[in-house]
C-alpha cells in the first residue's frame, strides 16, 4: 500500500520536491521522537522528580539536542548539504536548538510560571509549534546546501 502511494507521489512530483517529501517525513519521524523525548524528561522532572520546572525543561532539551543533532545529521538531512564539517554544523545545530531552547522555555515560563497553569499546558506548543520553527531553521541554515 505505501509503495503504490510514494509510485503515484513519484509520478506527480519533480525529484526536488521527493526529497523535500522525505526530509519533512524524515525529520517528522526523528523531530517527533526527540521532541518526545524532551516532553517526557520534563514532565517526569517537573512532575514526579519535583524540579523546577525551567530546569526540568532545560535537562529535556539537552538530552534531545544531542540525540536530535546524531539522528537529524545521519537520518533527516542525510544527503542535503554540508555534512563534512561536523563541527561547524554541531555548532549551527547548537545555536538552533538554543532558539527551540529558548521557545519552549517561553512556553513553560509564560503558562506555568506566569499564568499558573497546570504543568501540561505548554506541551502543545513544545510538541507543534516549536519543531515546525526548528525543520525550518535546520533546512535552510544549519543543513543547507553549501555554495560552490
Amino acid at each position: 500500500m505505501y509503495r503504490s502511494l510514494w509510485l503515484k507521489l513519484e509520478n506527480f512530483l519533480d525529484e526536488e520536491k521527493r526529497l523535500f517529501l522525505g526530509q519533512v517525513i524524515r525529520f517528522g519521524l526523528t523531530g517527533g521522537f526527540t521532541t518526545f523525548l524532551n516532553a517526557a524528561i520534563y514532565y517526569v522532572g517537573a512532575k514526579w522528580g519535583h524540579m523546577a520546572p525551567l530546569f526540568s525543561n532545560f535537562i529535556g532539551y539537552l538530552v534531545a539536542m544531542i540525540v536530535g543533532y546524531l539522528l537529524h545529521n545521519y537520518f533527516s538531512f542525510r544527503g542535503h548539504g554540508c555534512q563534512d564539517r561536523h563541527w561547524q554544523l554541531f555548532l549551527r545545530f547548537c545555536l538552533a536548538s538554543l532558539l527551540g531552547l529558548g521557545l519552549n522555555s517561553f512556553w513553560v515560563g509564560c503558562m506555568v510560571n506566569y499564568l499558573h497553569l497546570m504543568k501540561w499546558t505548554p506541551l502543545p506548543f513544545m510538541v507543534f509549534v516549536t519543531p515546525l520553527v526548528s525543520f525550518w531553521l535546520n533546512r535552510r541554515w544549519v543543513f543547507r546546501p553549501s555554495k560552490k
